[in-house]
């Protein structure tokens, strides 16, 4: 065995599954930052273009260029490299698919959020874990599935959950939360995949896992009851007829209608999105650039939510896809005081080469405190030397079954208009 195959051979093995835009943010951290414990093995996709592009990344980075395989070859991939962990960055829909796959062949799973979108798929990943661990106690490398909820790790969020846990604000009893995206990150997702509920789960899934799971975290509780409301107001065709449109375009490549739109998003004036997405559609026929005032919408993107926790506190929750700035407010009443956050948050484009990180911060107040959000406190828990963390950050597959779990039965009570026991959707120990 060689000298360099031996290096490797010491290190952390990761595959990655699915090499769009959010696997980029993995990638490169191991490329470029975590080099000395980890490596990557294997690049898996449906589409060779975005596999192609990834390796040409990594190599950048100093990276080897490391063997990809087609989607159908997912079980190849794993008897071929060995990798300790798989890294699930694909759509939301399929999450399930190579989570319960990578734990079957005795890979740890890294996941994106959400861990999946519904219940069916949720009991199959809880169900994997219980079958390859022993219920999640860890024997050897299988049966480990860890979500990415980079939010818990920024610092002005690690600082609301140490104020709440040292008491300052005695019992807290209710929680008003407001979270807004604004017209380019929240246009974005009525631009891509996303916007197909079969696909995301909505935006109470897919983007509210994050706000859900804070909430969880920082109360150290779980969801009980959920009411909501919601509706698709502003983005989609109808909405755009009734404002008085009257062009319209299903994508802005090639269309004179698009020139005109604000909202068009232009692939070819961005070279990441141009190598990800433009130069890959050949193979797929996945269009990154649709009309967000086009048909085929299937997901809202104004909703609101009465929420009550298992240790008897409430929360108001209300999320905005079309808001004049990016960011959130949330306020908590307890029994000792009151505790408020404002957090205006940067513009964000996935993949876009302008791009700022997801949850990076322009300006807080309330506490005067600035921040580049917790990314990097995530990576180090990922692919650096494990540390103890006070904070108790990390999260499970629990953490990310309950997260959903409250986005799930929002989306069950905004079709039958009833109050939902989260425990009748989906009862977790």
């Amino acid at each position: 065995m060689s000298d360099s195959q031996l290096a490797v051979d010491r290190k952390k093995k990761y595959a990655i599954v699915g090499t769009g835009g959010r696997a980029i943010f993995y990638y490169t951290a191991i490329a470029q930052d975590f080099s000395t414990t980890s490596v990557i093995v294997a690049l898996c996709d449906t589409n060779q273009t975005r596999m192609a592009y990834a390796n040409s990344k990594l190599e950048a980075l100093g990276h080897a260029s490391v063997p990809t395989y087609p989607a159908l070859q997912f079980d190849q991939m794993i008897r071929d490299t060995k990798p300790d962990e798989v890294i699930v960055t694909t759509i939301d829909r399929t999450h399930n698919l190579y989570i319960v796959r990578a734990l079957e062949l005795g890979c740890s799973v890294v996941t994106e959020k959400p861990m999946t979108i519904d219940v069916p798929r949720c009991r199959e990943i809880l169900d994997a874990v219980e079958r390859t661990s022993g219920g999640g106690q860890g024997q050897g490398q299988g049966g480990r599935v860890r979500v990415t909820f980079n939010y818990r790790y920024a610092p002005h969020n690690t600082k609301v959950f140490e104020l709440l846990r040292s008491g300052a604000l005695g019992t807290v009893t209710s929680v008003h939360f407001e979270w807004m995206l604004n017209t380019s990150h929240g246009a974005d997702y009525f631009r891509r995949w996303h916007r197909d509920r079969r696909n995301s789960g909505g935006l109470l899934v897919h983007k509210s896992t994050h706000h859900f799971d804070l909430v969880n975290f920082w109360l150290q509780t779980r969801p009980a009851t959920v009411y909501a409301q919601g509706d698709l107001k502003f983005y989609g065709r109808e909405n755009a007829e009734r404002r008085g449109a009257t062009e319209f375009y299903a994508r802005a490549r090639g269309s004179e209608a698009a020139k005109n739109d604000p909202f068009a998003l232009h692939l070819e004036d961005h070279e990441q999105l141009k190598a990800l997405y433009l130069d890959a559609e050949h193979e797929d026929a996945y269009y990154r650039d649709q009309s967000v005032f086009s048909d085929g919408i299937s997901i809202e993107d104004t909703m609101s939510l009465l929420v009550r926790y298992r240790n008897g506190a409430v929360m108001t929750y209300s999320l905005t896809a079309y808001a004049p700035w990016e960011g959130f407010r949330v306020s908590f009443n307890g029994t000792g005081g009151r505790l408020e956050l404002e957090v205006v948050e940067n513009s964000y484009a996935n993949s876009g080469g302008e791009q700022a990180a997801e949850g990076s911060i322009e300006r807080t107040t309330g506490r005067g405190w600035s921040s580049r959000g917790g990314d990097a406190v995530l990576l180090n828990d990922l692919f650096g030397v494990p540390t103890t963390d006070a904070y108790m950050r990390a999260a499970s597959h629990i953490d990310g079954a309950l997260s959903i779990l409250t986005g799930i039965a929002a989306n069950k009570s905004i079709a039958t208009g009833q109050v939902v026991h989260v425990d009748d959707v989906l009862r977790i120990p």
